[in-house]
């Protein structure tokens, strides 16, 4: 257990977190402003003299403020490290059951959508741009890392990464710290080149593991291994005759059986802020050759702000555009009503 009382860590962690973002030594008088304490800048230098003399800060130079030691960042890691365990542990049972209901309710509307418009259906679970919240590397072997990469809405990702020597938990750590600073709260299209430069230059010799540390982030967001599609009344296709013919029925059938061609076909658009709304795509406008002789209508549903997921209907370019569109429309208003009086 650590030896600090809690104003002693607010002042440990106001250090750190300052001079994470500086570069400089901390006074005493910027904590007075940046912590919430309402100290004066005498007992603050009390404070810090007693964080000195345990080894946690230290002063680089005369008449300088504060930085942190290695058993500085140790604590404030391990403690930043127990607090993100114990939120996952917390939010755990929660995001299980919101899971469970969500899949029943998305699964009942592909059913109900299929049942009263006589067309095939899909809907996709909710998907949004992932932000990293959170970076572990731990050694778990020599050359081998275990990055822990948590993600906004505590998505949890776990990826191994080899690397060519064997890293100190001194290493490690000011690793951590260096991935912490720069990539928490970026997704992807966020994390540019000047970033890159500075994480490297950080890094110093230990540069290349932060482009594996990248490499990892990129692939574990593209796996997509969360996203699901749930299919209803694949059948009715059949009971229109220019889609009722063997082969082309089969083509169809298999791609409603197999689902990658659907998900790609959702993915593809998902990000496109102008497919939010109600999309009609008609024969050769959609990229499925199996679907040339269909038309599929989409429409989005919005969970909360940034979370979407996508419902669709498939039938013959016949269709009856007036009554699916319509359809969706109410069931968009229905959806919407549902997740913002959900408890």
């Amino acid at each position: 257990m650590h030896e600090l009382d809690d104003r002693k860590l607010k002042i440990l962690e106001a250090i750190i977190q300052n001079y994470l973002e500086t570069g400089e030594p901390v006074g005493s008088r910027t904590i007075s402003k940046y912590t919430d304490l309402n100290l004066s800048s005498a007992t603050i230098r009390n404070e810090m003299s007693d964080l000195e003399e345990m080894g946690y800060i230290t002063q680089p130079h005369t008449s300088a403020g504060r930085i942190p030691t290695d058993k500085g960042y140790r604590l404030y890691v391990d403690l930043l490290l127990l607090d993100k365990n114990q939120e996952l542990e917390n939010m755990r049972e929660i995001l299980i059951d919101k899971a469970d209901r969500l899949e029943h309710l998305l699964q009942h509307v592909a059913k109900l959508l299929a049942a009263n418009t006589n067309y095939a259906t899909m809907v996709t679970t909710p998907q949004y741009k992932k932000k990293v919240k959170f970076i572990q590397l731990t050694e778990i072997d020599e050359g081998q890392l275990l990055a822990v990469i948590v993600f906004d809405k505590n998505i949890v990702k776990n990826k191994i990464i080899k690397v060519a020597t064997s890293l100190d938990k001194e290493t490690l750590l000011k690793l951590n710290i260096v991935l912490n600073t720069f990539l928490q709260g970026l997704d992807l299209t966020s994390i540019n080149l000047p970033i890159i430069s500075q994480m490297k230059e950080q890094a110093g010799e230990y540069r290349e593991i932060v482009n594996d540390i990248l490499e990892a982030i990129v692939q574990v967001v593209s796996e997509g291994d969360d996203f699901k599609v749930y299919t209803s009344g694949a059948t009715n296709i059949l009971r229109y005759p220019e889609l009722s013919d063997i082969e082309k029925a089969s083509e169809l059938l298999y791609t409603f059986e197999e689902k990658k061609l659907l998900s790609d076909l959702i993915q593809d658009r998902m990000d496109d802020e102008e497919s939010r709304g109600i999309q009609v795509y008609i024969g050769n406008e959609t990229p499925i050759e199996a679907m040339k002789d269909c038309s599929v209508v989409t429409a989005t549903y919005e969970i909360e702000e940034g979370v979407y997921g996508k419902v669709g209907i498939i039938g013959p370019k016949r269709m009856d555009y007036e009554r699916v569109v319509g359809t969706l429309q109410n069931l968009m208003v229905q959806l919407d009503d549902i997740f913002k009086n959900k408890t």
